[in-house]
């Protein structure tokens, strides 16, 4: 597009925004061009040796590709006189301003924008008052120089010498202060006078701020006088009192000598002491930076560096401390007490040196060189594990919650030249236990986070890391700290969130989660006995029985740990506190199944049970939840259709592939299942898992969806009594599962009979309660074609059609491909 003219008044130019500046008309300014659309304006004006261009500023100077209606509609025909290219491809350019302009439409906003502009009259007066403006204009902008406002004296002396005053308005307006749409509030003004009163105005207050600035300057420079002044004469007192013999603080200095030597430190943390006590000595008291080393000097003395709670470690001790705090978790508690027992016979094993006097100079530590980490969901003890792991071996419990940390400093604190600097939470943690070997408890590593303050995992590290925590080095003491004999013990909910480096160094132990029988035992055990004190109920025949406890645990929680259930045991207790209170003293109050709903108020989760008959397209799967098990029902509906799959319920895309799995392994095996070869091209499928509230992913509903969509496509009626998981493959292999303890256990709540799982998961059915495997029925498979005697009801299919029945369902066992 060429530059047009319309008429005199009327001109068509390209437009180019400004981020947050305008140049006036009659002023020069330099520019920076660098976003795109500006750069091929002014290609173009190269193009067409053009130099003329319409500024005009954006309303928002974030917006980075500005659309005609984030442009003000005045703004300014400026010539182009000079450019230069930068080092990163943008272009500095000299602009002069010519005249005010009023954009009438746009005429195009690509490759950049074209305008139909419209030229402004400025409303010129010529009368006294205007006279007065200018004046006070050039001595307030004298005075702000006098005040220190950057203005070039040339640029200055040339503002002061132009003789028009429109001219004058203008390039004032260049030099104010003010924000970007105060300016172009000036730009938009038409009438002379106005907008040298608003200048005026904008002047006056950068007058004000400027006096200010000088006036706190001043009194700054006269206090920092003061402080010289008052140094010196400190430093002059403090020469003439060493000189007089007469020094004070040197009884500090001895007792502080006297607490480093009894605070047993390694020989080099025991020589930096000293060195600071010596520059402590040498120190005025009236420096600040004494405060500062007298600090570090206490921190110093205080931990412990060779302090040890040592107790003879018991094991048949420690197991029963285990066992009366935590009911269940036996592989856990297995897994300690063979942690404590090979501390036990390091320990032994270093005494038995000892006496034989062939210890070496680098001795054996008593502690086994690996660090637990507990993972499982909330509620299921982990912290409170620590705690009796700490109990059993006599040591003393110290606990630092890592959720959310962000700043490296927390872990190896803050360097000694930041004000208020502290060492880390670790050294805190030592200091506190008062002991170089406490139980030291990192909760909620998976929760850790980093930016631009540091990565606090990789600072962890050093700490974890048996080979290097021997001569860990926080950044306030300076000085290597021995945390070989901590016992460290990490918690977690997932894994996935764990640093790799972080997790290598760690050994997982897993908490599945409470069944509904541990649950029931935790809350009979240590729950209720605990509410009932916390609500001072002692002394009150108070009574859950043993349906109510199963009601509370089925029906008003669905969790994996206890915690919700402690809360709707301490809300039982709070009524029947308040029952006592408003009844006076009541001889027996018992809470039963039947009058828990007073209590507690309706049921909040229903109790999934299986169907009350066997029906076409329904079967039942077994999921793991962070609650613990569930089952699961898996619906499928037939109907004409052109061969689409329409999966609903909220299904994860794991899920999805496994409805896909399945319905190619059916399509692929058409003949042997009696259907026709092209019967999907005239069927609709559709897939749905009820509660479609509630999200649902895993392979393992795999077996699940394949028997539900071959019952519905050979209407063949689903067994309502046999629960089924396993990942399928499109040959048919069913792979092994994970959470089969929870989906077990929810599948003999529920009245199944029979279960089919992988074959490769027997191995997990040692986890489960014997009274659990007792009631139900266990078939292991590895091929889907071992599956169909065991789910469809074949004699039903059989006695309806009087005919022999497909392939598939008459051998026994995986078919001969």
């Amino acid at each position: 597009m060429a530059f047009l003219s319309s008429s005199k008044e009327q001109e068509i130019l390209p437009v180019v925004a400004l981020r947050d500046g305008i140049v006036f008309p009659s002023t020069e300014n330099v520019l920076i061009f660098g976003r795109p659309k500006s750069l091929r304006v002014l290609e173009f004006l190269d193009k067409t040796k053009k130099d003329k261009v319409v500024l005009v500023m954006q309303k928002d100077s974030k917006v980075d590709d500005p659309k005609p209606e984030d442009l003000y509609s005045i703004g300014v025909v400026a010539r182009i006189v000079k450019k230069i290219k930068g080092e990163r491809g943008e272009l500095h350019v000299l602009v002069r301003g010519e005249k005010r302009i009023k954009i009438e439409k746009f005429v195009s906003t690509e490759p950049f924008f074209w305008a139909e502009i419209k030229e402004l009259e400025d409303k010129v007066e010529q009368d006294k008052e205007v006279e007065a403006l200018i004046r006070v204009l050039s001595n307030n902008l004298k005075k702000s120089i006098n005040l220190g406002k950057p203005i070039d004296f040339n640029f200055l002396v040339n503002i002061l010498n132009i003789t028009t005053p429109l001219t004058f308005s203008y390039n004032v307006a260049m030099v104010l202060d003010i924000k970007p749409q105060e300016r172009q509030q000036l730009l938009e003004i038409d009438s002379l006078k106005e907008r040298l009163k608003k200048e005026v105005e904008f002047l006056n207050k950068e007058l004000e701020l400027l006096e200010l600035e000088r006036e706190i300057t001043e009194k700054t420079r006269q206090k920092f006088e003061r402080g010289v002044k008052e140094s010196f004469l400190r430093e002059k007192k403090r020469i003439i009192e060493e000189q007089l013999g007469e020094r004070r603080g040197e009884r500090e200095i001895d007792e502080y000598k006297n607490k480093i030597k009894k605070a047993g430190m390694p020989k080099e943390v025991e020589k930096k002491a000293l060195k600071e006590l010596n520059r402590l000595a040498k120190m005025s008291p009236y420096n600040p930076e004494a405060s500062y080393i007298r600090t570090y000097l206490d921190w110093l003395i205080e931990l412990p560096w060779n302090k040890k709670d040592e107790v003879e470690v018991d094991i048949k001790k420690a197991k029963k401390i285990l066992d009366e705090d935590h009911y269940g978790l036996k592989k856990i508690k297995e897994r300690i007490l063979e942690y404590i027992a090979v501390m036990k016979l390091k320990k032994e094993k270093e005494k038995k040196l000892q006496k034989e006097k062939k210890t070496k100079k680098k001795r054996e530590k008593d502690y086994q060189p690996t660090i637990l980490c507990f993972v499982g969901p909330p509620g299921v003890g982990k912290t409170s594990l620590g705690k009796s792991i700490a109990k059993a071996l006599g040591r003393k419990f110290v606990k630092m919650s890592l959720g959310g940390i962000r700043d490296e400093a927390e872990i190896r604190g803050h360097r000694r030249t930041y004000v208020g600097a502290l060492p880390g939470r670790i050294i805190q943690g030592i200091k506190e236990a008062g002991s170089k070997n406490p139980v030291f408890m990192l909760d909620e590593i998976d929760k850790i986070g980093r930016d631009y303050r540091g990565d606090p995992s990789a600072a962890l590290l050093e700490a974890l890391d048996p080979e290097q925590n021997h001569s860990f080095v926080d950044h306030y003491l300076d000085v290597p700290f021995d945390l070989s004999d901590v016992l460290f013990i990490t918690t977690a909910n997932i894994l996935d969130t764990i640093p790799p480096a972080l997790l290598d160094r760690l050994e997982i132990i897993h908490f599945p989660g409470y069944t509904e029988d541990e649950k029931f035992h935790i809350a009979k055990r240590h729950l209720i006995p605990k509410q009932l004190k916390s609500h001072a109920l002692e002394d009150y025949k108070v009574r859950l029985t043993d349906k109510a406890i199963q009601t509370i645990i089925r029906r008003y929680t669905r969790e994996a740990g206890v915690r919700e259930l402690e809360r709707q045991i301490a809300s039982v207790m709070r009524k029947v506190a308040r029952r006592i209170v408003e009844n006076g003293r009541v001889k027996e109050i018992v809470v039963s199944s039947r009058n828990i709903s007073k209590y507690l108020g309706p049921f909040k989760y229903s109790e999934q049970m299986i169907e009350d008959k066997d029906n076409i397209g329904i079967s039942t799967g077994l999921a793991w939840t962070q609650a613990g098990g569930d089952i699961l029902f898996i619906e499928v509906a037939v109907m004409p259709g052109k061969g689409n799959l329409t999966l609903t319920g909220q299904l994860g895309d794991v899920m999805k592939e496994s409805c896909q799995a399945a319905l190619s392994y059916i399509r692929s095996r058409w003949d042997i299942f009696g259907l026709k070869k092209d019967f999907f091209s005239e069927l609709d499928i559709h897939v749905h898992v009820p509660e479609g509230a509630v999200p649902k992913d895993g392979p393992s509903a795999g077996i699940a969806i394949t028997v539900a969509m071959l019952s519905a496509l050979t209407k063949i009626p689903v067994r309502r009594d046999v629960g089924m998981t396993g990942e399928i493959t499109l040959r048919g292999r069913v792979l092994e599962i994970g959470g089969v303890k929870e989906k077990v256990i929810a599948a003999h709540r529920a009245g199944i009979k029979k279960v089919i799982m992988p074959k490769n998961n027997k191995k997990d059915l040692e986890d489960i309660p014997k009274y659990v495997l007792k009631d139900i029925k266990f078939v292991f498979i590895d091929h889907l074609d071992e599956v169909w005697k065991e789910t469809l009801r074949l004699d039903i299919k059989a006695k309806k059609d009087k005919k022999e029945l497909p392939r598939a369902f008459l051998y026994k066992g995986k078919l001969p491909n």
